[in-house]
């Protein structure tokens, strides 16, 4: 699979080259972050590459969000990193089993999932962002949980993080 770097600055990387132009075709190419990637990195990406940002509805409010925030200095306090995360899980059993693939965008804490639905976008924007292994679980047994590495793709990556924050609508005033 292909594969491109997000960097911090926004830009995308292929065979160590910037990408410039042309910024769909990577929509299916795997990803890797920068060391230095934040959520911030990741608002720089949909500003340099706005074919990204009309991709989903819920992008133009966010990005909006993103521009009435400081340069810097955004991060919450108790929130080490964001992550992504992939999720396979067998359910339904007794009765008819079906398959269940998801994506996820959360906070971690000394290792531990938390929930970022309350937190406003201005104070996730300086939190590093990681790409987290695939859960897989079987038939909701929290006991017998596997993990793998796993290879998100842009776009998957993209709608993942759109779709989380899509939910921090809250006005400021509400932010606990």
């Amino acid at each position: 699979m292909n594969t491109i770097l997000l960097k911090a600055d926004g830009s995308l990387e292929d065979n160590h080259k910037t990408v410039v132009k042309d910024p769909l075709k990577y929509l299916n190419a795997g990803v890797t972050l920068a060391d230095d990637y934040t959520l911030r990195s990741f608002f720089r990406m949909l500003e340099t590459h706005p074919a990204y940002a009309e991709l989903n509805e819920f992008s133009a409010n966010l990005i909006d969000q993103f521009n009435q925030c400081p340069p810097d200095g955004c991060a919450y306090p108790g929130i080490d990193c964001l992550e992504m995360g992939k999720t396979v899980e067998m359910i339904g059993f007794p009765g008819e089993p079906r398959l269940e693939i998801y994506n996820a965008f959360q906070g971690r804490s000394g290792g531990e999932a938390q929930d970022i639905r309350s937190i406003q976008v201005a104070h996730l924007l300086d939190i590093p962002v990681y790409l987290g292994r695939l859960r897989h679980v079987i038939f909701g047994d929290k006991m017998d949980v596997f993990e793998f590495e796993t290879v998100y793709n842009l776009f998957e990556y993209m709608e993942a993080i759109i779709w989380e924050l899509s939910f921090h609508s809250l006005p400021e005033q509400c932010n606990i």
